[in-house]
């Protein structure tokens, strides 16, 4: 019986974090990281403002939350398997692309997010940059793993990707330039298969 109640709160517990980060995470696009206090967080969850500190702590921890929903409602980790399993190199850089389009447009906000809050203090730059550091691993180990397709060194064919993968690129193709997903992923790919194979 105690157990059964542990989990319910536990369960209740992690519902009301989600609650917050989504809350936090419509500020932050709107107002900005730096200027979104965890007062105006809690008012906009709808919990007290103890209730936030007791489930985070810091803003830079809420901030870990919602990269973390993102990347998993965004499959990330579950797509980039099936990038390294496939073998056909044109193929594989096909799905490299589809990756990172479907990564940027389920949570792009995030992204910008992210960039505004570089500014913040040395922890939170220090969290950004392991979560992009994350993020490069998987697409340096998607280059790396086929190194003997790659008509360049396997370092030059990383900055590569990197530099096309880089958020300013989706910025001004997609938001600014009114590119769908799909021109986008399009233009990666191919961009992809002439500068690489």
């Amino acid at each position: 019986m105690a157990e059964s109640v542990k989990t319910y709160r536990q369960q209740q517990a992690e519902a009301t974090r989600v609650r917050i980060a989504e809350a936090a995470r419509a500020l932050f696009a709107a107002d900005g990281y730096g200027a979104t206090s965890i007062d105006a967080i809690a008012k906009q969850a709808g919990v007290a403002t103890r209730t936030v500190y007791s489930a985070f702590g810091t803003k830079r921890e809420i901030l870990s939350l919602i990269c973390d929903l993102w990347l998993q409602r965004a499959g990330a980790r579950e797509s980039a398997g099936e990038v390294l399993a496939e073998t056909e190199p044109a193929a594989k850089l096909r799905k490299a692309s589809h990756w990172l389009t479907n990564l940027y447009s389920a949570g792009f906000d995030v992204v910008l997010i992210f960039e505004a809050a570089t500014d913040e203090s040395a922890e939170t730059r220090a969290l950004l940059r392991s979560k992009l550091a994350g993020r490069n691993e998987v697409m340096d180990a998607i280059i790396a793993s086929m190194q003997q397709d790659l008509a360049v060194p396997v370092k030059q064919a990383q900055a590569i990707y990197r530099a096309l993968a880089a958020p300013g690129v989706y910025r001004e193709l997609v938001t600014e330039s009114g590119w769908t997903t799909g021109e986008f992923e399009d233009w990666v790919a191919t961009s992809l298969e002439r500068q690489l194979l």
